[in-house]
């Protein structure tokens, strides 16, 4: 009976392990996050993997296609839109992005990316109703808020999950950075005055 009872147990804990790893994601979320003083910053993003691909970004004419897909600009990430939330004022460069909540693209090229702040609503997915863009399909530059030059470096490590984090932050600012196989593009910010 205790056989018996053992083979019932290890084939629930077997299939229970199979289906919680068929349930991962493709691109799991992420989240990257900074405090300055009492005001968060948070971004939630998809982080999609490598999975073998190589040149994810390419060169050329073709520079950012195979991420971009056949929407207008790159989601950065992977599925729902990225979402930026700041409780501060923020200054990028000469512009400034006020407290709340944003929707956050780029356009990509080779030497600079343009990072794009947003007031296009989020769906959870592609399938849901009403207002709002899943991923960047849909995007159009008329809700844009804020655009900011990224500086574009190439690396020796590769990072095989796309990231985004919050670099060298002080109480007066940092840097936002999103690393993907060898590129890692950033931009500083400040906390507006």
């Amino acid at each position: 009976m205790r056989t018996v009872t053992a083979a019932i147990v290890l084939a629930i804990l077997l299939f229970s392990a199979d289906w919680a790893y068929a349930q991962r994601p493709a691109s799991p979320r992420g989240e990257a996050a900074t405090q300055i003083g009492e005001a968060w910053i948070t971004v939630d993003y998809g982080r999609p993997i490598l999975r073998g691909r190589a040149s994810i970004f390419g060169s050329g004419d073709t520079y950012g296609d195979q991420v971009v897909g056949r929407a207008p600009v790159w989601r950065v990430g992977a599925n729902k839109s990225t979402r930026l939330s700041t409780e501060v004022d923020l200054q990028f460069g000469t512009g400034t992005l006020a407290a709340g909540e944003y929707s956050v693209f780029a356009e990509l090229a080779e030497d600079e990316w343009t990072l794009i702040f947003s007031n296009h609503a989020a769906k959870a997915s592609g399938r849901e109703e009403g207002p709002g863009l899943w991923g960047a399909y849909g995007y159009t530059a008329d809700q844009d808020v804020l655009r900011v030059p990224m500086h574009v470096h190439q690396g020796d490590a590769s990072v095989d999950q796309f990231t985004i984090s919050f670099q060298n932050v002080t109480s007066e600012g940092g840097t936002l950075a999103m690393m993907w196989e060898h590129t890692k593009a950033a931009v500083d910010f400040q906390v507006a005055k």
